[in-house]
């Protein structure tokens, strides 16, 4: 078994960034982060370009797998996302989730796909997408929404018709789900309004301070229908023990969400009988009391952000090389800069993606989250 990232893989139109963890006799794990990289392009050869690139690399160095999750970052969703629709309908082999978030590389589009092998999968008739293997489900979400009267009824309604999915798959959201994110227009207006909504729905499903909560994102992000104010993508697992499930806190760093109103956890890494997944939340320049570390200063920002997020992947015997993706957020598109170089410096082969997204407190001008897989033996559980 063995992890590993590549040097960017560049073409004349695009640049491609791979994480690969493979097994010999289990199910390999793959991500991807494809950007579009001829900003005079149109959008329509900007998305192809990225599609090209992806077909290539399933025909050669991805043979064999099969996509789970799809996220277009689109740079307006209005005038993108049907086109998108309309290319890729043909292909719809997976979760597929579209958001206005601008990528800052200054071009129209970018996309983060996931990808295994020596799994099955189909599109349940409810809209989640089940991989199956050995005795887990994995049930994956996206870009479920409703046109309710605000931020709040939207959540609660996508909320609720999620538990509703989960019961007829015989899950349960407190026992089954593991990752949702939360994309919200006009986030520093609509996001109090998902807050009340996903804590008043929490206690109805048994998630309180005293239980547990759901590793999240909360983010600034838009549907390409402007009554759409919140979406929703999720992941969850059947067929898997509580004692799989673990909750990440790194106190030193960060302090329990529900003390400042909102209930997510900071992160969560799930273990099987081979391996360790880890998912990072949405994480900032917080401390332990809640409070915004270096106000104004991007650099500062930064750095306090991965050490918060290195005190939590500690926390699940990980560090950043067990990282398949980063989704990088920024408040301000003139950080952008700033924050490549850093990045590039420090993770030059880690798949990533920088978007135009402001994060849920006005204070906090940057936010990350990531997703990662190391070898981990469990006997008393069954292999991934």
């Amino acid at each position: 078994m063995n992890s590993r990232k590549q040097p960017p893989l560049r073409s004349e139109k695009t640049l491609t960034e791979i994480f690969k963890y493979e097994v010999a006799d289990g199910v390999s794990e793959y991500h991807l982060m494809i950007h579009a990289t001829q900003p005079k392009d149109a959008y329509e050869e900007q998305l192809n370009a990225i599609i090209d690139t992806y077909y290539q690399l399933r025909e050669k160095e991805l043979q064999g797998t099969v996509a789970i999750f799809k996220r277009y970052f689109l740079s307006d969703a209005s005038n993108q996302a049907d086109t998108l629709l309309a290319l890729t309908a043909e292909s719809s082999d997976c979760a597929l989730s579209i958001v206005e978030q601008p990528p800052l590389n200054g071009t129209k589009v970018a996309v983060w796909i996931y990808l295994q092998t020596k799994v099955q999968t189909q599109m349940l008739h409810n809209g989640l997408f089940e991989v199956k293997h050995g005795p887990y489900r994995h049930l994956w979400g996206g870009c479920s929404f409703n046109r309710a009267a605000n931020s709040e009824y939207q959540t609660r309604l996508l909320l609720n018709d999620y538990v509703m999915q989960l019961i007829e798959q015989g899950c349960k959201l407190a026992a089954n789900c593991i990752r949702t994110w939360f994309f919200v227009q006009n986030v520093d207006v609509n996001y109090p309004g998902v807050v009340k909504a996903r804590n008043e729905v929490f206690v109805t499903q048994n998630l309180t301070e005293k239980t547990h909560y759901i590793s999240s994102t909360g983010i600034g992000g838009r549907h390409a229908d402007p009554k759409v104010l919140v979406q929703m993508d999720t992941y969850a697992v059947d067929g898997i023990k509580p004692e799989q499930i673990h909750f990440l806190y790194a106190p030193t760093h960060l302090n329990p969400t529900y003390e400042y109103g909102v209930s997510f956890e900071r992160g969560t890494y799930v273990d099987y009988g081979d391996r360790r997944q880890v998912f990072i939340s949405g994480t900032a320049s917080i401390n332990n009391k809640g409070e915004v570390v270096c106000p104004g200063d991007i650099r500062k920002q930064t750095e306090r952000m991965w050490e918060n997020v290195e005190a939590l992947l500690k926390e699940a015997e990980c560090t950043f090389d067990d990282m398949g993706q980063m989704i990088v957020y920024l408040r301000d598109i003139a950080d952008y800069t700033i924050v490549k170089e850093m990045y590039d410096k420090r993770f030059p082969c880690t798949p990533k993606v920088f978007v135009h997204a402001p994060v849920c407190r006005p204070g906090w001008l940057i936010e990350m989250e990531c997703m990662g897989v190391k070898t981990c033996e469990n006997k008393e559980y069954a292999p991934y």
